[in-house]
């Protein structure tokens, strides 16, 4: 029997398709709760994973070395989600995903948190962090969740098209705007926040508008990255990745 996603539940206003080892996806996250904040929005923590929207690729050719892991290590974690969601309801996805955001981006450039991310002893730090019961870490390794977290990828993906990443947000599920991002690199002030939700809503909510994009950008500014800077380094990106830093791009 192939799973299907669960529906919209009623009484959200705003959908977020979240993959834990996305940084502009936790960026962005940061940013919609400042939202949710000021205007009374509430939010749906929903499921976009990284390494299942890029099952058919391949890795060694068409991402850095490095993503393959990630990507893999934020799969372990939905897991986890799928589980909680599944015997909690939703309501306590919102503390899973700050824990988890605060035990990776907000951790020191250098600290080596990225080759233990999605382990068995990081989840039970973000589940204690959570509030939650630590025996979901078991569910990191129980793939019978993936069917689940593919079907609600590709709902997030049939809102917005595939030449897409993450986050995806809806406002006003099911019907309502869905877009991609916004990708952005740093947290807005609680001013700014209303104000670019605002101006993104109103982008959206044209039926002709399609897409606004850079490929230069800030490196996000993250403490695992490097910290803030008051000037960030700005940086071509290309298919989600720094440009270069593909296999290909290094080829004479």
């Amino acid at each position: 029997m192939t799973a299907t996603a669960p529906p919209s539940e009623p009484g959200y206003d705003i959908e977020f398709f979240w993959d834990p080892v996305c940084p502009f996806a936790w960026i962005t996250s940061r940013w919609i709760e400042k939202v949710a904040a000021q205007t009374d929005y509430s939010i749906d923590w929903r499921f976009i994973s990284l390494r299942l929207l890029n099952k058919d690729k391949d890795y060694a050719t068409e991402f850095p070395p490095e993503y393959e892991q990630g990507h893999t290590a934020g799969l372990r974690m939905l897991r986890v989600a799928a589980a909680i969601r599944h015997e909690l309801g939703r309501e306590p996805l919102g503390a899973l995903v700050t824990a988890y955001g605060e035990s990776y981006w907000d951790k020191p450039r250098g600290s080596g948190m990225r080759d233990h991310l999605s382990s068995h002893e990081h989840a039970t730090e973000v589940l204690t962090a959570a509030g939650l019961d630590t025996a979901y870490a078991s569910a990191l390794d129980d793939t019978s969740w993936d069917e689940l977290l593919d079907a609600e990828t590709e709902l997030a993906l049939s809102r917005t098209g595939r030449d897409v990443g993450t986050p995806i947000i809806t406002f006003q599920p099911p019907d309502g705007l869905s877009f991609f991002g916004p990708v952005i690199s740093r947290v807005p002030n609680d001013a700014d926040a209303v104000r670019l939700w605002d101006a993104v809503t109103t982008l959206a909510a044209f039926p002709g508008f399609a897409e606004m994009k850079r490929s230069l950008r800030e490196v996000p500014q993250l403490n695992i990255l490097g910290g803030r800077d008051d000037a960030p380094k700005q940086e071509d990106w290309q298919g989600g990745h720094r440009r270069g830093h593909l296999a290909s791009d290094r080829q004479d």
